[in-house]
């Protein structure tokens, strides 16, 4: 196949039949093949007023029911697909037949199951295509060198995943000759002076900064990237629903589908949502970065994504609201907290302007202990002592995750790198769970720190 070929997000219940293989009988054993029908992977438009919706773009996709009339779709586990006519075999490898039209090779390059999972996840950041994968590591790699070619440059945020840092900084060089210039991403003109005309291809940056919660003007750098010829790319694992970097200008963005969507912190996933022609590039038999890497995500994955994803929207409300609420609380009780909510976070006017009604300010919060040994400290106190929350990295989980991100999912970043990323030794990142009640979360959170012997000289009360 020497182009890529589109393929539409819609699978038949139907089993085939010969005639299904795109060739009509006519009498015992002549066949005439059917004139092959467009095939396009882009998702349905959604009428006008869900489109800043999330919940509602979610509810408009439509519902896949079992193949016995199950509520719940089918799961296909079948590594490899058989065909009616080996004439048929020929027509998939050439792109004349696909998905579209219920026909399948083999679950590396397309499998109904998740390809249903794709769907909802376009609809969820209003883009034409998704495709899920078995990491978000690997969907952001896949992404990356579908884009890039070697001696290719990235312009991405100083402040970023300690694993997509690494990605950018020792591997892509080393193996791709992939450079990046990494850049303050809320100082626009640093980016722009940062572009190589001719070499660049990619902007990367996070919607929501892991760790430091700090928020990119989404719209702005996707105008600046474009002027330029640029592609733009965010990872939005921070902030589903809350963001939606695609509406707001982003070319592509990029999910680890083990936080916030899946919730349970149990799977491993990713995804890739973006332009139909960028998906379908990357499923390439020739030159598909997710095609020919392989990293695809297991059917059964999908099927128990696909069943939490309606939910999410109600999950995200709970945790942006618990979120909010113990930020607030914490500032009064003089702890130097950073969450996006708060009226004197940098970027909170731009939050406000960006995000999606009803959703809040996202279900991450920082608190600055401001070295590693008292960071420690209170995350002792607050799983130990009282139970506040969980000794562990991730996010999204049901209950609180604590963890010091200098020292763990920010430790691939040297010092130097650190600093002008803004992470402090004594930053302690917490996802924030919605199990028992608020006021029952947050008394089990004073009686912790009130048992650090010297709370006062910890925090500075006002």
């Amino acid at each position: 196949m020497a182009e890529s070929q589109s393929f539409e997000f819609v699978l038949s219940r139907k089993t085939r039949s010969a005639a299904d293989d795109g060739l009509e009988v006519e009498g015992d054993d002549v066949f005439v093949a059917k004139k092959p029908m467009l095939q396009t992977m882009e998702m349905e438009v959604q009428p006008p007023a869900w489109e800043n919706d999330p919940a509602a773009s979610l509810a408009s996709v439509r519902h896949q029911f079992g193949e016995h009339g199950g509520v719940n779709m089918s799961i296909e586990a079948s590594a490899t697909f058989t065909v009616m006519e080996p004439e048929t075999m020929r027509r998939m490898f050439t792109g004349e037949l696909g998905p579209d039209r219920d026909f399948f090779i083999y679950s590396r390059h397309f499998n109904p199951t998740v390809l249903n999972l794709g769907r909802q996840l376009a609809a969820l950041e209003g883009t034409k295509a998704a495709y899920c994968t078995a990491s978000g590591m690997s969907a952001i790699s896949s992404v990356l060198l579908q884009l890039c070619s070697s001696g290719g440059h990235v312009v991405a945020s100083a402040t970023l995943y300690g694993g997509t840092h690494a990605l950018l900084t020792h591997f892509l060089p080393r193996t791709c000759n992939i450079t990046t210039t990494f850049v303050d991403i809320t100082d626009h003109e640093a980016v722009k002076n940062s572009i190589v005309q001719g070499r660049t291809q990619v902007l990367f940056f996070e919607s929501m900064s892991n760790p430091t919660l700090t928020v990119a003007d989404i719209p702005e750098l996707s105008k600046l990237a474009h002027d330029k010829g640029i592609t733009v790319v965010v990872d939005n694992t921070f902030s589903p629903m809350v963001l939606s970097p695609a509406r707001l200008g982003a070319d592509v963005v990029v999910h680890s589908i083990s936080k916030f969507i899946s919730g349970g912190a149990d799977v491993i996933a990713g995804a890739v949502c973006g332009p139909a022609s960028l998906v379908n590039s990357m499923m390439d038999l020739h030159q598909g970065a997710l095609m020919l890497l392989g990293p695809t995500m297991n059917a059964k994955v999908a099927f128990e994504l696909s069943e939490r994803i309606p939910h999410l929207g109600l999950r995200m409300k709970e945790q942006c609201r618990r979120a909010m609420e113990y930020a607030t609380r914490m500032k009064k009780l003089g702890i130097k907290v950073v969450y996006p909510g708060l009226e004197d976070h940098p970027q909170h006017e731009l939050l406000n302007s960006m995000a999606n009604n009803g959703y809040g300010f996202g279900g991450l919060l920082c608190v600055d202990m401001e070295s590693e040994e008292r960071a420690n400290r209170l995350m002792h106190h607050l799983q130990n002592s009282s139970q506040f929350g969980i000794i562990a990295v991730s996010l999204g989980y049901y209950e609180t995750l604590m963890s010091c991100s200098g020292s763990s999912t920010s430790s691939e970043l040297n010092a130097d790198e650190k600093a002008l990323a803004g992470i402090s030794p004594g930053l302690v990142r917490m996802s924030i769970g919605y199990t028992g009640t608020l006021e029952q979360k947050w008394s089990q959170f004073e009686r912790a720190i009130s048992r650090m012997s010297n709370f006062s000289t910890l925090f500075n009360k006002n």
